[in-house]
């Protein structure tokens, strides 16, 4: 996972049933900076490839190589994906009837995306290219429970914000995970590590550097 040319994401040993997070988001270049922030939207462009990203729903302006193969990563053998209502949009558009995300007619995922909201039930949102917007408000054990079984025995992955990671590291769900650190100081930010001591003694820590200077680190088990 740490040496070129092997690929970073390799699967592990429960890669057909296991739950990932990677703390990185396709978007739109339109939408970047209204989703992420100014700060935030250049630090993921510093390291946003200019090959697979194009394919996925991004088009960057850094490296290809390392960082490539990390986005490409990013979608391989994921069956299904879950995600906060912020990182949604529900709570920058929360009176908005007609949102559907910030990812335009068709979204990236490509695959059921189930949304956490206290607003649920709420019905569900087709798009194009086989992205369904499920909303639910159950316990995170449920959602992951029927978002496994819609991946169809490939991976779930948990898209982010940072809260809704946390939930899942907390609850001992994850068994990938994948954080981008980037050569950019924002001043601010979501912490990410509060009360998630000893994460590296129950998963494998490995870290690459990529051409853009990016530090790709991930924990597996």
């Amino acid at each position: 996972m740490t040496k070129t040319p092997q690929p970073p994401h390799e699967p592990h040993p429960n890669h057909d049933r296991g739950l990932e997070s990677d703390l990185s988001t396709l978007v739109s270049r339109r939408s970047l900076g209204m989703f992420l922030g100014a700060g935030t939207a250049a630090a993921l462009a510093a390291c946003s490839p200019g090959g697979t990203s194009g394919t996925s729903g991004t088009s960057g302006t850094g490296t290809t190589g390392i960082d490539d193969s990390y986005v490409a990563a990013h979608v391989d053998g994921i069956g299904a994906e879950i995600m906060g209502a912020a990182m949604f949009g529900l709570h920058t558009f929360p009176d908005n009837p007609d949102w559907k995300g910030w990812w335009g007619d068709q979204p990236p995922f490509g695959t059921p995306v189930y949304v956490l909201t206290h607003t649920a039930p709420r019905p569900s949102i087709p798009m194009q290219g086989g992205t369904t917007f499920h909303f639910r408000s159950t316990a995170i054990e449920d959602v992951l429970a029927e978002a496994s079984e819609a991946a169809g025995g490939r991976d779930v992955r948990v898209g982010g914000g940072v809260s809704t990671a946390r939930d899942f590291l907390r609850a001992g769900l994850v068994d990938h995970l994948h954080v981008m650190i980037a050569p950019i100081v924002l001043g601010q930010g979501g912490r990410l590590w509060d009360d998630l001591r000893g994460l590296d003694l129950t998963h494998k820590v490995t870290t690459e550097v990529a051409e853009s200077g990016t530090i790709h680190v991930t924990f597996s088990r």
